[in-house]
C-alpha cells in the first residue's frame, strides 16, 4: 500500500497516516525496530506483516500524522 502526492490519507490494517500533516522527515522510519515503514520523497509504504504494534512511529512523529489502528 502506498501514499503518493495525490493521496491525502494512507490507511493500512494497522496504521493511518494523514498526508496533509506528514512532512516526510523520516522520524517514523528511524523509530521502527522492524523496518515496517519505508519512504522516499513522495511515497510512504507500510508492511503490516512486519509491524509489531510498538507505536514508536506514532509517538515519534513530530507532526502527529500517524495514528495506530489497534
Amino acid at each position: 500500500m502506498r501514499l503518493s502526492t495525490d493521496s491525502w490519507h494512507y490507511r493500512t490494517e494497522l496504521l493511518d497516516i494523514d498526508r496533509s500533516l506528514c512532512n516526510y522527515c523520516g522520524a517514523c522510519v528511524g523509530m521502527c525496530p522492524t523496518d515496517a515503514i519505508w519512504m522516499d520523497d513522495t511515497i510512504i509504504e507500510v508492511n503490516d506483516s512486519r509491524c509489531i504494534r510498538c507505536s514508536f512511529c506514532v509517538r515519534g512523529c513530530p507532526t502527529g500524522a500517524i495514528a495506530g489502528r489497534w
